[in-house]
């Protein structure tokens, strides 16, 4: 049983990122199921329903926390990194000179399989590259 969580340590991230999706899943199903039970309170009372009470149906649960804690909201973050291919290029440079050297040091005595993974990630730096040259996105 041991050398089971000692070969298959890395099989905690998917599944931790598994559970936490449920979770988020779970507790973006209640947000609405109560809103939905509100909207029926207002409804069997013959009042019209806020606004706020209608918006909050169409919003995502994770934006709203983002706001609310001084955070910058997803949706900028993720078109910041898809304006600027300069991102990509380091990132994948990054993580191939780390396999590069982690193929060299024959780490583990996996040193084939780095060097794969190294080429890979060089192939995937040249290629975002090649893209910021292209002129795909602004220059930095």
């Amino acid at each position: 049983m041991e050398d089971l969580f000692r070969s298959y340590w890395w099989l905690l991230f998917p599944l931790s990122w598994f559970v936490v999706g449920g979770f988020q899943s779970w507790l973006s199903y209640r947000a609405n199921r109560d809103t939905l039970d509100l909207l029926k309170s207002y409804a069997a009372s013959g009042r019209e329903p806020p606004p706020e009470l209608l918006a909050r149906l169409n919003k995502r649960w994770n934006e709203e926390t983002d706001e609310e804690i001084g955070r910058t909201p997803r949706r900028f973050r993720r078109r910041y990194r898809e304006e600027h291919p300069a991102y990509r290029a380091v990132l994948f440079g990054v993580l191939g000179a780390g396999f590069s050297y982690a193929a060299f040091a024959d780490l583990y005595g996996s040193g084939e399989a780095f060097t794969i993974v190294a080429f890979v990630m060089g192939a995937l730096c040249l290629a975002s590259l090649v893209s910021l040259l292209v002129g795909r996105g602004p220059r930095i």
